[in-house]
């Protein structure tokens, strides 16, 4: 007897998971929250920072005497510097996911990419880098985490590790949410606590997982550490990876019970 349409999509596999917004939305503070809380519920996850270079570019422009990255290979050369370094990363993350079987929990994929190029006003860019960036496939949950730009511009000098203008934080802010694939996105208020936003991020992949996730395995999974990036390459011995940050992340996922007592972790700095 055939499987129904819905039991088929009952056994699909939670493959890879996307982290999106705006620099100092808490991107890398939510991924990282995330495939502790997968890895700790059974489902060893993965922690990929699909970072473009924009920060090591801006450092090398200020070691060089130029203001910004921009500055020092003009607006074409930033963009096309990003986006293939973002595109080699996110390679590399989807071929690790396949090679260990491990849920990929991605901190930026292509939508930041389309959204950093119509953020630097390149749209002409836009058009190549989604000739580019169409072999990729769509995570099945695609979390956009929005902050007001002024909160975002807060965060961001308050880690002091890079800058960006409130221009480029409120044009970025714009260009997500006019997207094409934005209607695609679960939007996440990110102006909270972390602590509150990892509970809604980790009750949403509860419910896909609940409704449209892999069939439960009898068989015990021993939980393992997450990985975190950089990674060994497919077929080599994993890479030991820093701790994630403390706090209550594991609430929502079905099987972690929450810490009985503990601080608030910090937020973590997200990648320029």
């Amino acid at each position: 007897m055939s499987r129904s349409p819905q039991a088929r999509r009952g056994r699909a596999r939670l493959r890879a998971v996307a982290l999106i917004g705006i620099d100092g939305s808490g991107k890398t503070t939510q991924a990282y929250r995330l495939a502790e809380a997968l890895t700790t519920a059974g489902r060893p996850a993965t922690y990929h920072r699909n970072a473009g270079g924009r920060r090591w570019l801006g450092r090398l422009a200020h070691r060089l005497g130029r203001p910004d990255a921009q500055r020092l290979v003009g607006r074409g050369g930033l963009l096309a510097v990003e986006s293939v370094l973002r595109w080699l990363a996110i390679a590399v993350a989807l071929l690790c996911c396949l090679a260990t079987g491990r849920v990929a929990v991605m901190d930026r994929y292509s939508a930041c990419q389309y959204a950093s190029i119509r953020a630097h006003g390149g749209q002409r860019w836009e058009r190549l880098a989604r000739v580019g960036y169409r072999m990729f496939p769509r995570p099945q949950v695609t979390f956009l985490l929005t902050v007001d730009p002024a909160e975002a511009y807060r965060r961001i000098e308050q880690r002091g590790t890079d800058h960006e203008s409130m221009g480029y934080l409120t044009a970025a802010d714009t260009a997500y949410r006019t997207l094409p694939e934005y209607p695609t996105f679960v939007v996440v208020d990110a102006g909270r606590p972390p602590e509150e936003v990892s509970r809604e991020i980790q009750a949403h992949v509860a419910e896909w997982l609940a409704a449209g996730g892999p069939a439960t395995d009898p068989t015990p999974q021993p939980a393992t550490p997450p990985i975190v990036r950089p990674v060994a390459a497919p077929g080599s011995p994993p890479v030991a990876s820093p701790a994630a940050p403390s706090g209550d992340v594991r609430e929502a996922v079905p099987g972690v019970a929450p810490p009985a007592t503990g601080p608030a972790a910090e937020p973590v700095a997200a990648a320029g």
